[in-house]
């Protein structure tokens, strides 16, 4: 049975390493086979509320699509999800020290150009695990 979560929070920008790891080829070879799209080379950064924080580890421990890493790299998980009616996935990164507080969103577009989305606005994203 598919469960569902909304998450909220406010967009903001990163330091660059989502379109770093999704420009590496067994990334994107990956997320194309496990997704069914072929990601644009970013992330959309969102930083939870806390109710949405606390919702988040309901989403850690469940059991995503693998992200299987190279040798020197970290795993991660991908959960199908909807963004203002688009598809897209959202990334944990199991990576050491990851803020509790953030998740990763992905899509096969820019999604801050097609919604016109820009830092501190609101935003939801509704997760299917």
């Amino acid at each position: 049975m598919l469960k569902a979560l909304c998450l909220r929070g406010r967009i903001f920008s990163g330091k660059g390493g989502g379109a770093r790891f999704l420009n590496l080829a067994w990334v994107r070879q990956q997320v194309e086979e496990k997704s069914g799209f072929s990601p644009y080379p970013g992330t959309l950064n969102i930083r939870l509320t806390a109710e949405s924080t606390n919702l988040k580890r309901t989403l850690v421990k469940a059991p995503g699509v693998e992200i299987v890493p190279v040798p020197g790299f970290c795993p991660g998980k991908l959960f199908r999800a909807s963004l203002m009616g688009l598809g897209c996935a959202v990334v944990i990164p199991e990576v050491p020290g990851y803020p509790e507080d953030v998740i990763e969103v992905i899509s096969s577009v820019n999604l801050r150009k097609r919604f016109n989305l820009a830092d501190c606005d609101h935003c939801e994203v509704e997760v299917t695990f």
